[in-house]
């Protein structure tokens, strides 16, 4: 015998415990398992597209550390082979400037993969939070 055939009340047992009225829309099992299964898919395409926007954005900060160390190492060779004042002090600006640039954009790529990261791995959440926000009048 199940739990909510004892209850002689005149209400359902499980729209009781969820608060339901006699006049309320009962919440059915099938409801409660199908928002199950749709937040685990969710979850696990969340899940998904943090690992790779995580790997992406890894993948650019190694891509700019060699960059950086590369342009550096031809820097230092530059300047080893300058003989005048005026040679090394260009040599630098040069240097300093393309690092400058260099920094920016690759700062500014990283930011959208970042942007990018966000929006992917909370897209998937869209569609439950739609069903559950009252729609505009």
């Amino acid at each position: 015998m199940h739990i909510s055939q004892c209850w002689s009340g005149g209400r359902d047992l499980p729209a009781l415990i969820l608060g339901l009225g006699k006049d309320s829309t009962m919440v059915k099992v099938e409801d409660i398992q199908n928002y199950g299964k749709e937040h685990l898919e969710s979850v696990t395409a969340s899940a998904s597209n943090l690992q790779s926007g995580v790997q992406a954005i890894a993948s650019a900060y190694g891509d700019y550390a060699k960059k950086s160390f590369e342009d550096t190492k031809s820097y230092v060779e530059k300047l080893s082979g300058v003989k005048s004042l005026d040679k090394a002090i260009e040599a630098q600006t040069e240097f300093a400037r393309s690092s400058y640039e260099t920094f920016v954009a690759e700062s500014q790529k990283i930011a959208g993969l970042y942007t990018d990261l966000a929006k992917q791995t909370f897209k998937p959440y869209e569609g439950l939070v739609s069903k559950f926000t009252p729609a505009a009048h």
